[in-house]
């Protein structure tokens, strides 16, 4: 593709909804290829799920939910509104298509199918990063130190080893620990650990900085970002998207990339396209750095609670809650990963909480993200989305896809 439209102008040769960590990487990536880009951003650059995760860039997550027996455990939890995996009981046909969908993919062979996908993307985006990083000069707290998943119930570790040894044949680091040796690589950990499954490859970044380094990046390599530009319908000219219109005009490009995260599905409504997603809220709480903090990122494996801690501050995150597009702050899961941080941690906070936050996941049906095009109906369009709980982590290769 070849330069066609003045920034000045509506029009460029790729249109972008979406400007959080993948719209924001394949914008980049694009400039990087000498093609004009613009960015439509619905509220503020990286302000969904790219704000407050945990900035885990973890291969080791190449395994997905949708294992065999995760409907039951699922079914077990849905009485206890602080599991770490919540399905709202509430009545919602699409929500329950969604996860009867999801059901039918917990088997062996659909498993297996997503792991090599997901691997794939997660191992060619790790090798990316640093070098994006680096060329770029986005500073955004990059350290590759590896993530450590505790555990305090023999049972479950057990469970996990042929997790760990799934991995193994993917080609992703895995190291089995005592309890002892936990305790020795992790000095932030109270007594009561049974053992860990390290990944090494892993790294950590914070998050809002990254996206803010992309966005910078983005308009300083000529690229246009459009901020409050609620999208509000679609022009069409035959099978071509002729223009998306949004609170703050109209804008077209002669491809347009889908990077709306979790509001994908109800965005692609407007063009008759039904995404097979759904929103899965997530949980976080930043604090200032504890005086006893953890050297590398934690997973507290029954807990399920991420433990992430960087030069300027920490953060406990995770769990997964089925509710639909609930815009409300479930204090209960918030005091869960309060309650996890508190039975494992020596000091399992600081002493300034800086930020509570919820955002919602693009939870893709069968656990792999929507990267291509969509020709069955448009023949300019493409997708980046349902990253599920991977949008960091995956930023790299699906940029590289797009362009």
């Amino acid at each position: 593709m070849q330069y066609t439209a003045p920034m000045s102008s509506k029009r460029s040769d790729v249109l972008i909804l979406g400007g959080g960590v993948n719209g924001l990487s394949c914008a980049l990536a694009l400039l990087r290829a000498g093609v004009s880009v613009r960015v439509v951003e619905q509220g503020t650059t990286g302000s969904g799920a790219s704000h407050g995760n945990c900035g885990t860039l973890t291969p080791s997550h190449a395994i997905p939910l949708s294992v065999p027996g995760m409907p039951w455990q699922a079914l077990r939890w849905m009485a206890k509104r602080d599991a770490p995996l919540y399905v709202n009981p509430r009545p919602d046909p699409e929500r329950w298509r969604w996860l009867l969908g999801f059901a039918r993919r917990c088997n062996a062979r659909a498993a297996h199918h997503a792991a090599l996908a997901r691997c794939a993307i997660l191992q060619r985006s790790r090798a990316l990063l640093r070098q994006w990083l680096l060329e770029e000069g986005i500073e955004c707290d990059y350290a590759q130190r590896g993530t450590l998943h505790v555990y305090r119930d023999a049972r479950v570790l057990a469970s996990d080893r042929a997790h760990a040894e799934w991995l193994q044949r993917l080609g992703i680091a895995t190291e089995m620990l005592d309890a002892d040796a936990v305790l020795e690589r992790e000095p932030a950990l109270k007594p009561g650990a049974v053992g860990g499954i390290a990944h090494p490859d892993d790294a950590q970044l914070r998050p809002d900085r990254l996206v803010a380094g992309l966005a910078r990046r983005v308009r300083e390599r000529g690229g246009a970002i459009e901020e409050h530009a609620r999208i509000e319908g679609f022009a069409r000219d035959g099978r071509r998207v002729a223009a998306v219109r949004t609170q703050r005009g109209d804008f077209s490009g002669e491809h347009v990339v889908l990077a709306l995260g979790a509001w994908s599905p109800r965005v692609a409504g407007h063009l008759d396209l039904r995404l097979p997603m759904q929103p899965g809220k997530g949980y976080s709480i930043t604090t200032s750095r504890p005086d006893v903090c953890p050297r590398t990122a934690l997973v507290l494996r029954e807990a399920g609670v991420c433990v992430t801690a960087w030069d300027s501050g920490f953060r406990l995150g995770s769990t997964m809650e089925f509710s639909g597009y609930d815009a409300t702050l479930n204090r209960t899961r918030l005091d869960a990963l309060r309650r996890g941080a508190q039975a494992c941690l020596r000091t399992p906070f600081g002493g300034e909480t800086r930020e509570e936050w919820w955002g919602w996941r693009p939870m893709c049906v069968d656990e792999g993200p929507l990267i291509g095009p969509s020709a069955s109906r448009h023949d300019n369009l493409l997708l980046a989305t349902g990253h599920g709980m991977l949008g960091v982590s995956m930023r790299g290769a699906t940029g590289e896809l797009v362009a």
